[in-house]
């Protein structure tokens, strides 16, 4: 009876000679036993019953490079070989039903995508509805990824086969899609931040009108952005336009729901348009006055419409309206901080939001180089920490815990800044503190003063 194998259920981890190891060594090939070496596990093993990772199940990595209208997707097995090419589809019907296709099912699939603008998240949302495994990514860790593999050479196919490779080797886990409360106050916040950004420009345009035109009129009116500052410029554009008004006329120019000039200051604006050196009064910087004006004026209409609808969410919010139980964050700050992070209790704890934040020291020692101070990391949301500056000023002033931390810091020497970025990681300490537990917020300094 001729001899038969006997069934194994265990892993022979002893490679194919003549391979390389993980290493990059040269295998048993050189006359070593087969059986040594056990640990190199990358290639095929030799008898091999199971998969070589040792998993209970194979998963396969799918990357997709987003772009506008043309997405790449690549599909990778669980050692990072590829096992479908890099495939393009579009944005549209047709090519979601294709990548659809492509994909296959869901089980036993991670499909990562880079958040790259807002093109990513249609076929977020969709892959999600379909029950596939999500890990939306950082660009700057697969850019970063890339560089350490030394890729030299850069299209959206190996993008792709990147993002896919990347997953595999980091394990990523999927993303949680957001609810629709949260979704639609990050939707407010990034709004009412794009009126005031163009708030701002038109501001910046209106002062270089004013500049030419009339450049003494900042020293009377400091905020062009005012109501009354709009209502003069709309009418008296340039300083020509002042010296030609009679006095009477600008006193009772109206602004802001029924305010009036009044002669001192109608007097102190002739006065100085009397004695200005603008030398530009064409009918176009009339025209560029009156169109600014109007623009501003429109654009701060909106942006208290949309404060008024971000207090509102706020208040339906089950997360942001008890962040506003801690003094100095108020409903804007809320609404900022749920639209930032998200689902703020799936951080694994206040570390990790003051990392995200950038409020943690960036020590960098090597060798002889041993600084005795640290600034904080540059790697983090930079529009977040400068949105929680003043809010943690506040914060400092009303909070008793807080103050008591702060002036602690200042008194052991600290710099008044390093202390105000100290307390600001603790005031995300008490964030996360409040968010995961689900309760308004309760500073232990006040619970300790009662106990005694």
């Amino acid at each position: 009876m001729p001899l038969e194998a006997k069934s194994s259920s265990r892993v022979r981890k002893a490679p194919s000679t003549g391979v390389l190891d993980p290493n990059g060594i040269l295998g048993p090939g050189e006359g070593l036993c087969p059986r040594m070496n056990k640990g190199g596990t990358e290639h095929r093993l030799r008898g091999s019953r199971v998969a070589p990772s040792g998993s209970r199940g194979k998963v396969n990595y799918a990357g997709i490079d987003i772009a506008a209208e043309v997405h790449f997707v690549a599909v990778v097995n669980e050692h990072g070989e590829v096992i479908q090419k890099a495939t393009r589809f579009e944005e549209n019907a047709a090519g979601y039903e294709a990548l659809l296709k492509l994909l296959g099912e869901p089980a036993g699939l991670v499909v990562a995508m880079e958040a790259t603008g807002h093109y990513w998240k249609n076929l977020f949302a969709v892959l999600v509805s379909r029950g596939y495994q999500v890990a939306v990514v950082n660009p700057l860790r697969t850019r970063r990824y890339a560089e350490g593999n030394l890729e030299r050479s850069k299209t959206d196919a190996i993008d792709a086969v990147g993002i896919a490779r990347f997953a595999q080797e980091k394990k990523v886990t999927a993303t949680r899609a957001p609810d629709a409360q949260t979704e639609e106050l990050k939707e407010l916040v990034r709004l009412r931040d794009r009126l005031v950004d163009d708030m701002t420009n038109r501001v910046r345009e209106l002062h270089r009108v004013v500049d030419l035109s009339f450049p003494e009129f900042t020293t009377v009116v400091k905020d062009l952005s005012s109501m009354r500052a709009l209502a003069l410029l709309t009418k008296y554009p340039t300083a020509s336009a002042f010296r030609r008004a009679r006095r009477k006329d600008i006193s009772n120019l109206a602004y802001d729901r029924g305010h009036r000039i009044g002669l001192e200051l109608a007097d102190a604006l002739q006065a100085a348009a009397s004695k200005s050196v603008g030398q530009h009064d064409a009918a176009v910087y009339k025209t560029q006055a009156t169109y600014f004006c109007a623009d501003i004026r429109v654009l701060k209409e909106r942006i208290k419409e949309l404060d008024e609808n971000i207090n509102t969410h706020v208040d339906n919010h089950p997360v942001a309206k008890l962040l506003t139980s801690i003094d100095g964050v108020g409903n804007g700050t809320a609404a900022r901080l749920v639209a930032t992070f998200g689902d703020i209790a799936a951080y694994e704890g206040g570390k990790a939001l003051a990392s995200y934040v950038g409020v943690v020291p960036a020590t960098n020692h090597s060798g002889k180089k041993q600084p005795r101070r640290a600034g904080i990391t540059p790697i983090g949301n930079a529009d977040l920490r400068s949105a929680l500056y003043m809010p943690t000023w506040t914060a400092v002033r009303k909070n008793p815990w807080l103050n008591a931390f702060y002036a602690r810091l200042v008194k052991a020497g600290k710099p008044k800044k390093v202390a105000l970025i100290a307390a600001m990681r603790k005031l995300l300490h008490a964030i996360f503190s409040v968010a995961k537990n689900k309760k308004p917020f309760v500073p232990r300094l006040e619970l300790k003063e009662t106990n005694s």
